[in-house]
């Protein structure tokens, strides 16, 4: 159990005068003890300040103290001062929800590129210099766009490892694709614009945000070519996942390409590249956004380079759409916490960043042909999509459903995504799982793997 050492100076606590100042303050402390308010380890104020906190003699919480560490609910030592226990047994609300957040033994869900992998010690050296260089004038309120430093960074690296061409003007800092999406999806119905073409398949969660700002979605089939881009119709903007399609894991066909780049003469075309950083058997496919600037917004993250808790992307913006964007963050969020963008900042302009994707590419190339490996023995299931990225596509044999699959895998302690989790309206879809090897941390792996192989055949496969 993890104990909380931070040190309290007051307590939110409901007090029954009613039975006396003693039994009150005892039967208000259990209460918050066993619902969990007080979490093991807490240090509880003195009995001092205790006392003038809640208007009782301090010899009153000195006995309530006393009492509850012979019942066992607190712990004290001298000058450690006054603990919650660290056996205190929750209520059974409290084990219950605990129980319902536990992490799966097997996680090989693609939410999330290795965490474990995260580079904390260049973090916290970047962060450390960013301290030390500060002017304070960077701890007013910054620029909506983000700070410049790193938005130069941005263009300049964007420029040479994607492909895309945007000037520091014109690159937004924002806190995730999802956020980003929001912003943009608020640009649209703000100018009068509802219907955005959606991948059928993609990402649910897409969906749910464009819909929760005030679009409409169109969801146009995705197949071996990626977007079927001829059967966009009557849209005002379209998110595709060129370089590499999710959940298919396949890139956007040439022609379709060119293509796309035809009908954003009257649509914008909104570009997700949540995993560019990732190739390994062919040459990295640019940006799309790189073809057309003037009409492709092109979104970027770190949640899979680096991690998801760093809440920090980039849009690279065509011009005409700045001024109402930048409207629209003054209007919600400012911007990004400088200190976080200003570290990102120093990771790109060392090589830092360059260093950890060299590293974690070998990595996530090494576990994809691990997985590939095992899953010769077994032919029934056939992968897509991984000649990049940092997940595979398996497709099970006809009449088999993945959701059942994904149920059996589950009951062994392996949990992975489904394709059919992400279907549209547009068309019926394959069955598969969507399995991200790139989830584990290092050291688990191969127990995942082999554990994954060995449910896949318990479930008949």
């Amino acid at each position: 159990m993890v104990e909380r050492w931070t040190r309290s100076t007051s307590l939110h606590l409901e007090l029954d005068r009613s039975a006396g100042r003693r039994r009150a303050l005892e039967q208000a402390l259990r209460a918050a003890i066993s619902s969990g308010q007080l979490a093991a380890g807490t240090a509880l104020p003195s009995s001092r300040l205790l006392a003038a906190d809640i208007g009782v003699g301090r010899g009153t919480v000195v006995e309530a103290y006393a009492q509850l560490v012979a019942e066992g609910y607190l712990v004290s030592h001298p000058r450690a001062g006054t603990r919650v226990a660290a056996a205190v047994r929750a209520s059974a609300d409290v084990v219950a929800a605990k129980e319902k957040t536990r992490e799966p033994e097997f996680d090989l869900r693609p939410w999330s590129s290795d965490v474990s992998a995260f580079p904390r010690a260049a973090w916290a050296s970047a962060v450390r210099q960013v301290m030390r260089d500060l002017p304070d004038r960077d701890l007013r309120y910054g620029d909506p766009r983000g700070h410049e430093l790193l938005r130069q960074e941005l263009a300049g690296y964007l420029g040479r490892v994607r492909g895309v061409r945007v000037g520091a003007d014109q690159v937004m800092v924002c806190s995730g694709f999802s956020h980003a999406l929001a912003l943009l999806s608020q640009y649209l119905r703000r100018s009068g614009r509802r219907r955005l073409a959606l991948e059928d398949p993609c990402l649910a969660a897409n969906r749910e945000t464009a819909v929760f700002h005030g679009l409409s979605t169109v969801d146009v089939p995705v197949d071996r070519g990626g977007m079927d881009v001829s059967r966009l119709r009557d849209v005002d903007a379209v998110l595709v996942t060129p370089a590499h399609q999710f959940p298919y894991g396949v890139p956007l066909a040439a022609p379709r390409r060119t293509e796309l780049l035809a009908v954003a003469e009257r649509m914008l075309v909104i570009e997700d590249d949540y995993d560019g950083e990732f190739r390994y058997d062919r040459q990295p496919v640019g940006a799309l956004q790189g073809l057309a600037p003037d009409r492709v917004v092109y979104v970027g993250t770190t949640s899979k380079s680096l991690a998801p808790a760093m809440r920090l992307a980039w849009m690279a913006v065509p011009a005409p759409l700045m001024p109402e964007l930048v409207r629209i963050r003054e209007l919600t969020d400012r911007h990004c916490p400088v200190i976080d963008q200003l570290a990102l900042a120093h990771l790109i302009g060392t090589g830092s960043l360059d260093r950890h994707l060299r590293r974690v590419r070998g990595r996530y190339r090494a576990r994809r042909d691990a997985l590939m490996s095992a899953l010769t023995a077994v032919p029934s299931v056939r992968a897509l999509g991984v000649a990049a990225g940092y997940y595979a596509t398996l497709l099970l044999p006809p009449g088999v459903s993945d959701t059942d699959v994904s149920r059996r895998l589950a009951e062994r302690g392996v949990h992975v995504d489904t394709l059919s989790r992400h279907r549209g309206s547009a068309s019926t879809i394959d069955s598969g799982l969507v399995v991200g090897y790139g989830t584990p941390p290092q050291h688990q792996f191969a127990a995942a793997l082999e554990a994954f192989i060995a449910a896949l055949h318990a479930s008949g496969l």
